[in-house]
């Protein structure tokens, strides 16, 4: 329990974490019901960056790349160069590449597959994060 709600950062990090994948889930299970998927892509976007920053905080990214740098403090929780960030940088690149394509789709039905690919990117990074994190 601690691990999710051990401090603030770790208690809103999972409540956002939590609120982001039910965004996701309604989506998909509404998805007859959208009009606007570039809307709910641009909002998976911005809202999962934030969720991102957040996350990044919650394990010490920001030290990690410091101690990589300079050596001037201790890591954080994972490794610069490590399984958990290499996916983690995979889920990234997918959502990139989702965000840039969406505008350009010409119909909502590409724009419907490319929030699928961007949610895909998305749950990829939590869950091997989130497992990374048990394990350690």
């Amino acid at each position: 329990m601690k691990l999710y709600f051990g401090s603030t950062v770790t208690t809103v990090t999972t409540v956002m974490l939590l609120a982001l994948l039910g965004f996701m889930g309604y989506s998909i299970i509404n998805r007859a019901n959208v009009q606007y998927w570039g809307r709910r892509s641009l909002f998976l976007l911005v809202f999962g960056l934030v969720v991102c920053c957040f996350a990044a905080a919650r394990d010490g990214l920001d030290k990690t790349i410091q101690s990589a740098i300079d050596g001037s403090c201790a890591p954080g929780l994972f490794p610069l160069v490590s399984l958990p960030t290499v996916i983690g940088c995979i889920g990234a690149l997918i959502i990139i590449v989702a965000a840039i394509a969406t505008p350009i789709a010409k119909t909502q039905r590409a724009r419907a597959i490319w929030f699928f690919l961007m949610s895909g990117g998305t749950v990829l990074k939590i869950v091997t994060m989130e497992i990374a994190r048990m394990i350690l």
